[in-house]
């Protein structure tokens, strides 16, 4: 066998065991646990409106910039699993090794919305990768952590909403949190009327979701869910693959029909540092419930074997952030907000 070959299989080896001496080892019940954030404390949110954090960048060259001192809507946003690797089930909200990659999230997603919206996202108790997989523990990790963003919701709506139309936004486990936070606290009660629209990137959401929230049908809809998870193209997902059965909507057309879109319908991609927009930097087209896209060929978008899972932002970058603009204009024109 080719000597590099070895020597990759040997580090990969060794990486494992590594990685498996860095994942909680005992049982969520047994486990303690790190302290909720206050959420009256500005330290305990990662984005607010009044403050410059990484909420506030914008791709180089964007034609659309930062109005969150002007916006007549908001953005409640919760960050994806930046707790991979480590001992306890919950990670700490204050922990500075979770806040720096946090940081890059913010920018790299939250900062999508701050062109129509006010930007609000929480520090929480994320649960850690593992809990996604562990059948016992992870689901009580993963409560904890939707207790956080209950939490903060709840503070954001008594103190700061006053009444505002919100956007909800998340990826991955935030999109997790976000869709239980939908169902309980927001599906057919009157707060619903509030909602512009739920960006829900990175989970599979299946038809029976909610009760009055719909899928989005097309780029101005509102008061709907838009979701989709991207992969390369011509995968076909196992019955018990996780991201199979889900909902989606394409970012390059807003429906969810399975015609192909081709990459010139991709206004542009920006990689995590938002150092440029990559125009027409993949094409689109919707197979069984979940994105195809093929090769993508400039650098900083990552693939994991046949998921484009950690680029379901970036690859649509100034799509999603033309459309967040949209369905405001749609929302406050229905609702006649001057």
């Amino acid at each position: 066998m080719n000597p590099r070959i070895i020597n990759r299989l040997l580090f990969f080896f060794l990486l494992l065991l590594n990685l498996q001496s860095c994942l909680p080892s005992k049982k969520f019940e047994h486990a303690k646990h790190p302290v909720a954030p206050d959420y009256s404390d500005e330290n305990s949110w990662a984005a607010l409106p009044w403050r410059f954090d990484a909420a506030d960048c914008t791709p180089q060259n964007c034609s659309s910039a930062d109005k969150q001192d002007s916006a007549q809507v908001d953005v409640f946003y919760v960050y994806p699993t930046a707790y991979v690797f480590g001992t306890k089930w919950n990670a700490r909200y204050d922990n500075q090794h979770v806040l720096f990659r946090i940081g890059h999230l913010i920018e790299s997603q939250a900062s999508v919305y701050n062109a129509c919206a006010k930007v609000y996202a929480p520090l929480y108790r994320q649960a850690i990768l593992k809990s996604f997989i562990n059948k016992k523990s992870g689901p009580l990790a993963l409560d904890l952590a939707y207790s956080d963003v209950k939490a903060a919701f709840d503070y954001y709506m008594k103190h700061w909403n006053k009444g505002r139309p919100f956007i909800i936004a998340g990826h991955s486990q935030g999109s997790n949190h976000l869709t239980r936070l939908l169902k309980e606290e927001i599906d057919g009660k009157d707060i619903q009327k509030q909602l512009v629209a739920a960006y829900l990137i990175g989970m599979p959401i299946a038809d029976t979701t909610f009760k009055n929230i719909p899928i989005a049908k097309n780029a101005s809809s509102v008061n709907c869910f838009i979701s989709w998870n991207t992969f390369t193209y011509g995968t076909r997902l196992k019955t018990n693959e996780y991201f199979n059965g889900g909902n989606c909507v394409n970012p390059l057309s807003w429906k969810t029909d399975t015609s192909y879109i081709p990459s010139a319908y991709n206004l542009g991609g920006a990689p995590k540092q938002l150092n440029r927009i990559d125009l027409h930097v993949s094409d689109a087209k919707i197979n069984n419930g979940i994105l195809w896209v093929h090769k993508v060929k400039p650098s900083g978008y990552t693939r994991l074997g046949k998921s484009y899972h950690l680029c379901d932002y970036s690859l649509f970058y100034i799509n999603i952030r033309e459309n967040a603009i949209e369905r405001t204009k749609a929302y406050l024109l229905l609702h006649s907000y001057k």
